[in-house]
């Protein structure tokens, strides 16, 4: 069986590539602003919100929930979509982090 490569690095970078992963497609952006100019969990309206599919905006909804940046419940035939703000919290303090670390190495040019 294969082992990931994946395992090899420092958790902190594992979950840094799994946030930037969900943030990857402009989608998914704009479904983490519809849930968020909403302030509340919200069901079947994304899809009222987007130029997409029911079936394409479960799939985005998928890797952000999987990412840990959506939570979601399922009530009957329904699923309820809320943004998870102590995840995106500490995505943005690791991705601060990132950037002020890279900003502080001495460029090559």
């Amino acid at each position: 069986m294969a082992i990931s490569k994946a395992a090899s690095f420092a958790p902190v970078a594992v979950q840094l590539a799994a946030w930037a992963h969900a943030l990857s497609h402009p989608a998914r952006i704009a479904i983490l602003q519809v849930l968020a100019a909403r302030q509340t969990c919200i069901c079947g309206e994304i899809v009222d919100e987007l130029p997409l599919a029911q079936a394409t905006v479960s799939q985005h909804l998928k890797a952000l929930k999987k990412a840990g940046l959506v939570v979601g419940t399922i009530d009957g035939p329904r699923s309820c979509y809320c943004l998870d703000r102590e995840a995106l919290g500490l995505a943005r303090e690791a991705l601060e982090t990132l950037f002020t670390d890279l900003d502080r190495q001495p460029g090559c040019c």
